[in-house]
């Protein structure tokens, strides 16, 4: 069992969401299309280099995104991760994978 990280502009919450759904991430007994989110605002300054989906180069930009968490099996992790990077608005997309205390997987695959 994994769990997936990310931030996406809240415009683009929903889209990215069904394409890491896809894989069949978000799965958690007999449910489907599980996750965890919450509003925030992201900042950041593109540079020089960047192309950015939103804000200006060399300019402060803030942006409303969700922290989306999602499960993930050891079957599905990597493709979950795959289509995030491709579904993302962004060039670079923060997200982190973590592994869970193996004590609990038990709980989730009964």
């Amino acid at each position: 069992m994994y769990k997936l990280i990310f931030y996406v502009p809240s415009a683009e919450c929903e889209r990215v969401k069904q394409a890491i759904f896809a894989t069949g991430a978000g799965s958690l007994g007999n449910y489907s299309q599980c996750c965890w989110q919450v509003l925030g605002e992201g900042h950041f300054i593109p540079s020089p280099n960047a192309t950015p989906h939103i804000g200006n180069i060399n300019e402060t930009q803030a942006v409303a995104e969700f922290r989306v968490e999602v499960l993930c099996t050891a079957q599905n992790v990597d493709q979950a991760v795959q289509a995030l990077i491709e579904s993302h608005p962004y060039e670079k997309p923060a997200f982190e994978v973590y592994q869970p205390i193996e004590k609990y997987f038990d709980f989730y695959t009964q």
